[in-house]
């Protein structure tokens, strides 16, 4: 067999092993490289770049040097510009990749595993073949193949064979001249060898613990020894070889664990991508709702500055015409001031809150001088319900079981550490290899005359070429069978069952933790329903408040007026009202909060904004978000 004959059956060989992996493989999963059979297993697959600038929706919504937005488009431009779902997008594909590893089989990423093909000199053929068969040599030509030294890392539990189809050729060509100290089999004291020798294989693994191969060795030698009767000489040996686990290592249920594990940490990676999505629009609502809240503030705020205005420009007018001693307007001036200062607070809030919504709407924050300096007018404000539905406690737990990300994640945890147990349950066993192979060989040549001999001294059934050698094989003129076992015990078997022991240990520890878990969950249920109905008296006694102090103002202003109270009263009664609408709109946000937290902590976030998953993975909202006209007063 030529080199052009060798590559010629190995690139067949390599479009079968793809052709298979191509019809194993799912569609959808993840994005294989499109190219020819041939070349495809062996095409890196193209990763774009990472975006990091923002779509066109949050700059659509600014209008006359202001972003005017609702919740429901902060939600849908985090959804496409924030960094950290971005980041996250990246999880579900590296378990779906990590799921197409596990998938081929072999050792863990980062544990080396290895086919190896082992060339040997060919029994009968030339000087060294002729020693392998009297017993003088073992035949190993020693040609560069050594052993492999370093420290080696080692997985817990059998190793799954290799399930991708491994297709192997070496191809040596090689000329030696070797010094002959026994010149009785060779006639010459330097042996000068001309060699082409082609090694293949094909290797396919089982699920069930083993594996089979197909090895071809074709070695051409032609050399300079006056005893060879056959020179040149092809000799070629084909094997069949099947070696499988009885014992440790056996059966589909501790092989696949890795496989099954893998396509759990996809549920995992799909679970954490959901739980940070419910973060970011948790983060989002939080944020949007406390610039809604610096707003209202601000409102309440220049509210409370018009009435100590009005009450400041009406008394230095009552001043200047003599109506009021003039020491009166210090109090209203001070009074007046003070409320000026609150406002500049509170338009300080805003603009921090402004920046902190911002942040988490754009892929590259502030740093976009167009976001940086626009003001954030929030469409949306905060709704109270009439009266709260709260179900009962066991409802709500039944309900937060089914929706959060972390209890999904948490279950799925417990039954891949359970599947992963299985390799270390199986480890106890000893081991029992059965092997099985059947080989052939073939040997042809030119005859060569020997000196001082008969012609005809060669076997004319080896005279001939590959086809003759070939011919043998197939015929099975010169067969080989073997048939063995091995078996392996170790008397203590302590280090496997010490690993049995700690995966024992931590499933125990697994389910208590899982149990705590629990208990705390319905802790944070109960608080969140507790913190709920608390917020809710919280406001009704804010807005009655409200709406009495405003009374006792008006009230107390009215009485003013008719010179029937003081200036120091009108004073007290706008701080008490003033503090009365500050706490209102403290209440309303706290409330808001309370509401927004009972979702998060039963998992519902995502449900109430009508956020989509698919949507979410893609980063692309299809709601449209219509920019709307500026009004002519903006708050």
């Amino acid at each position: 067999m030529t080199a052009r004959q060798t590559l010629a059956i190995t690139a067949c060989l390599s479009v079968l092993s793809s052709s298979n992996i191509s019809a194993q493989s799912r569609a959808g999963e993840v994005d294989r490289p499109t190219s020819s059979l041939l070349t495809r297993p062996y095409r890196q697959d193209y990763i774009p770049p990472a975006q990091l600038k923002n779509n066109g929706r949050l700059h659509s919504l600014i209008r006359a040097g202001k972003l005017y937005i609702t919740v429901q488009d902060a939600i849908a431009i985090a959804l496409e510009n924030n960094l950290d779902l971005e980041v996250a997008r990246y999880g579900p594909i590296s378990a779906e990749w990590g799921y197409v590893r596990a998938q081929a089989g072999g050792s863990l990423r980062g544990v080396p595993s290895a086919t190896s093909v082992v060339n040997q000199a060919t029994s009968g053929q030339g000087v060294v073949g002729s020693e392998v068969s009297a017993g003088l040599s073992n035949g190993n030509g020693n040609n560069g193949s050594g052993n492999t030294g370093g420290a080696a890392i080692s997985q817990i539990g059998p190793v799954t064979p290799v399930l991708d189809p491994v297709v192997q050729n070496s191809t040596v060509f090689s000329h030696q001249t070797i010094p002959q100290f026994n010149t009785v089999v060779s006639q010459t004291t330097a042996l000068v060898q001309y060699k082409r020798i082609s090694d293949s294989l094909i290797q396919e693994g089982f699920l069930t613990g083993g594996y089979a191969q197909l090895t071809t060795n074709y070695s051409f030698l032609q050399e300079t020894a006056p005893s060879d009767i056959l020179n040149p000489s092809v000799a070629p040996v084909m094997q069949i070889y099947v070696q499988h686990n009885f014992l440790r290592g056996f059966g589909i249920g501790v092989n696949s664990r890795f496989i099954r594990v893998a396509d759990m940490r996809r549920n995992i990676a799909a679970e954490t991508f959901r739980s940070q999505v419910m973060s970011v629009v948790a983060a989002v609502q939080g944020r949007y709702w406390d610039v809604v809240t610096a707003a209202e503030d601000i409102q309440a705020r220049q509210a409370i500055l018009g009435v100590a205005e009005k009450l400041f420009h009406d008394l230095t007018e009552e001043v200047r015409l003599g109506a009021e001693a003039k020491f009166e307007i210090f109090r209203a001036e001070a009074d007046f001031k003070t409320r000026q200062r609150e406002l500049a607070l509170a338009l300080a809030t805003k603009h921090q809150q402004d920046t902190l919504l911002k942040d988490v709407l754009s892929r590259d924050g502030i740093a976009d001088p167009l976001l940086d300096s626009v003001d954030v007018v929030p469409l949306d404000t905060i709704k109270i319900p009439e009266r709260d539905e709260i179900p009962p406690l066991r409802e709500l737990v039944k309900r937060a079981l089914k929706n959060r990300p972390d209890v999904a994640i948490s279950k799925i945890n417990d039954e891949s550490q359970e599947i992963l147990a299985e390799g270390t349950k199986n480890n106890l066993l000893p081991t029992l290899v059965g092997i099985g192979a059947i080989s052939s060989v073939g040997l042809a040549g030119e005859p060569q005359i020997q000196p001082g001999g008969p012609e005809d001294q060669a076997d004319p059934y080896f005279v001939g070429g590959s086809a003759n050698a070939f011919g043998q094989i197939f015929r099975g003129d010169f067969k080989t069978r073997q048939v063995g076992v091995n078996f392996n015990a170790r008397l203590h078997n302590r280090q496997a069952q010490a690993d049995y022991g700690i995966d024992q240990l931590q499933l125990r520890q697994g389910d208590l933790i899982t149990r705590r878990t629990l208990n705390q969950l319905v802790v944070d249920i109960s608080n969140q329903m507790i913190a709920l109905r608390q917020a809710r008296t919280r406001y009704s006694v804010a807005v009655d408040s409200l709406a009495l102090q405003s009374e006792l103002l008006k009230k107390e202003q009215q009485r003013f007026g008719l010179g029937d109270s003081t200036i120091s009263a009108v004073i007290d009664a706008q701080r008490s009202e003033a503090t009365a609408r500050s706490a209102e709109v403290t209440a309303r946000a706290t409330f808001n909060r309370a509401r927004l937290g009972l979702e998060q902590t039963l998992g519902e976030t995502l449900d109430h904004n009508h956020v989509s998953m698919d949507e979410a993975s893609a980063g692309v909202v299809k709601q449209q978000s219509v920019p709307p006209a500026a009004p002519a007063n903006a708050r």
